[in-house]
């Protein structure tokens, strides 16, 4: 226990140091405007075509499943409200961040790993230049702005391919669908998503930066930190998510 507790502190501290020393970076306007574009492309718009796929199959899926519950015991509008919440309140935040900490989470530790244990990150310390505010910085901004964008765009999606589903399979019009979504929509719920999102979109680069940045043992270190990388962000990304509800739903 002594050792679990020891390294969780350690953990700690040092994404406490490295949010503090990015949040000064910001202050002193030490952040490149070119590079924090660069990486909103690289996470937002490169991920785009994936998110979507996501969003489709999540919105047919609750439309389906939905669907086969509730058919003969409620009336059918009331899938657009089951599918429109499930969406937006859950399925659109949380499988956007699962997809993205595949895509660029563990891309953002394997490359920074990778620098560390070439001495990159060394060389930038040599050279008199803030390795923080060059390489972690930029991600970080980049994550807070591109994955609400992408959360935005899931819902969407997922609310379309649940509508087109349910006209499919159950028969249910567009114009019932959407009724059935007006009569239990609550502008909160927008809210809560968009949240989650910018949780979420600063939860992934910052521990994938600090998993990155403290690599070492060669190429096999980069494997093994980047392994644990993807498992640190997808626990850290389901107990956020379980706690939002009693922090902002009731």
């Amino acid at each position: 226990m002594g050792l679990v507790a020891r390294n969780v502190a350690e953990h700690a501290g040092q994404l406490g140091l490295l949010v503090g020393r990015s949040a000064r970076a910001f202050a002193t306007l030490q952040v490149s405007p070119r590079s924090v574009l660069q990486q909103i492309y690289i996470m937002g718009v490169q991920s785009i075509p994936i998110v979507m796929v996501t969003a489709v199959l999540a919105g047919i899926v609750t439309s389906q499943q939905g669907g086969y519950q509730f058919q003969g015991a409620v009336p059918l509008y009331v899938l657009g409200s089951i599918v429109v919440a499930s969406v937006v309140l859950e399925l659109g935040p949380v499988l956007t961040a699962i997809i993205l900490v595949g895509r660029v989470g563990a891309r953002i530790t394997a490359e920074l790993g990778t620098m560390k244990v070439s001495e990159q990150i060394d060389a930038f310390h040599a050279l008199g230049r803030d390795p923080v505010a060059m390489l972690a910085a930029p991600r970080i901004l980049a994550g807070v702005i591109a994955v609400p964008i992408l959360v935005a765009i899931a819902n969407v999606v997922g609310v379309l391919a649940g509508m087109v589903a349910a006209r499919l399979t159950l028969g249910l019009g567009f114009e019932s669908f959407l009724y059935g979504a007006r009569l239990f929509w609550h502008n909160w719920d927008l809210f809560y998503s968009l949240t989650k999102a910018v949780v979420f979109g600063f939860s992934i680069p910052v521990i994938s930066i600090h998993m990155g940045l403290r690599t070492s043992g060669g190429a096999a270190g980069v494997g093994r930190t980047t392994t644990a990388s993807v498992m640190f962000m997808t626990l850290t990304i389901l107990i956020l998510d379980a706690l939002f509800p009693p922090l902002l739903l009731q």
